[in-house]
């Protein structure tokens, strides 16, 4: 049962660990060779409602979106794993 107590801390533990060790990783280019940053093609699209109860769709270029090659978003880019899954992009006005 002490165990039980102790499982809280040794997740929040484990869960620092591992965001401290992504850092470190993008921060000092950890390993070496790595690109630490990417793009994506990201699609925008505006999704206006109107006053007859509808919606109008505004679509936006392509556009390059930075990111980083990180588990975690780090140094204000997202990671690229999450971009590749999330290249459209819906706005509600």
């Amino acid at each position: 049962m002490r165990w039980l107590r102790r499982l809280p801390v040794i997740v929040i533990a484990l869960a620092l660990a591992v965001y401290a060790g992504d850092f470190i990783s993008v921060r000092y280019g950890i390993p070496k060779g790595r690109a630490q940053f990417g793009s994506v093609q990201v699609q925008r699209y505006y999704a206006v409602k109107l006053k007859n109860a509808r919606t109008e769709l505004m679509f936006q270029p392509p556009e390059s979106q930075p990111c980083v090659h990180s588990l975690f978003p780090q140094l204000g880019a997202s990671p690229c794993w999450y971009l590749e899954r999330h290249t459209i992009e819906r706005i509600d006005e």
